[in-house]
């Protein structure tokens, strides 16, 4: 597979906002999917479906605990890719308010 395909596979992996909130989540260390669960006011099924995306793709690990099941990151750069993400949407909305403000004053 080339390397544009996989980074595009990644982007539609990441492309579900339920992934992305987990990833979030997780970003300050492992959760147990209870923990997920409460942040996340979703149905269990639902949750597990979206974990066992990002556990295909790699995103995140699982370990069990006793009855307890817990995730987290498989790498750190997840966390910096969230915050680059971050980053583009406030340039873009900082880029929006300077239109709205040219706009606003009819220049």
């Amino acid at each position: 597979m080339p390397l544009y395909e996989a980074k595009a596979e990644l982007f539609r992996t990441l492309g579900h906002p339920t992934r992305i909130r987990v990833l979030e989540l997780l970003q300050d260390g492992p959760m147990p999917v209870r923990d997920l669960l409460t942040e996340l006011d979703l149905e269990a099924s639902n949750l597990s479906q979206q974990l066992a995306v990002l556990r295909r793709s790699g995103l995140v690990t699982s370990s069990r605990e006793g009855s307890m099941v817990f995730y987290a990151l498989s790498t750190p750069a997840l966390a910096d890719l969230l915050a680059d993400g971050r980053s583009i949407l406030a340039a873009k909305l900082h880029t929006s308010e300077e239109l709205l403000a040219e706009l606003r004053s009819g220049v």
